[in-house]
């Protein structure tokens, strides 16, 4: 199941990815619902809101680095909660969605566009869900200190 979680979220978004680049105009916006939900076109060369703008070694690295420390923690991962262990694979899948659109054209395809926050996409909403359910995790199950 846990696999089939991470392909899903991985493959889901660069499937939306590329329908979104393949079939719209850089900077294109589709109304979905009224004014309050759009679908646009716009490529981020940085993080969220566009901060550490054109730092793509830095963020190709701190992937890699998220990549490599989720496959050597990955046994002990497995033992804690579930809710921590699937925000973990959430946010790694997440950062893969993103990581390939950096790998491949320095620039990352965002698409969810709700006006009033800057525009997204679904490896973003896989980093922030699992960030939250691994902060929820621990607030339900802080570790007694040694």
């Amino acid at each position: 199941m846990p696999y089939v979680l991470f392909c899903v979220i991985v493959l889901l978004d660069q499937l939306v990815k590329f329908l979104v680049s393949s079939n719209m105009q850089l900077g294109e916006s589709i109304r979905v619902l009224g004014s309050f939900f759009c679908l646009t076109y716009v490529l981020n060369p940085g993080a969220a809101f566009g901060i550490f703008e054109n730092a793509q070694i830095f963020f190709i690295g701190a992937g890699l680095c998220i990549l490599v420390a989720f496959a050597a923690f990955h046994k002990a991962l497995r033992r804690e909660p579930a809710i921590f262990y699937y925000g973990s694979l959430s946010l790694v899948a997440g950062t893969v969605g993103n990581l390939i659109d950096r790998i491949h054209t320095g620039l990352v395809i965002d698409y969810f566009d709700f006006r009033v926050w800057p525009v997204f996409n679904i490896a973003d909403v896989a980093i922030v869900t699992g960030v939250i359910l691994m902060i929820c995790s621990m607030l339900r199950n802080p570790q007694e200190e040694a």
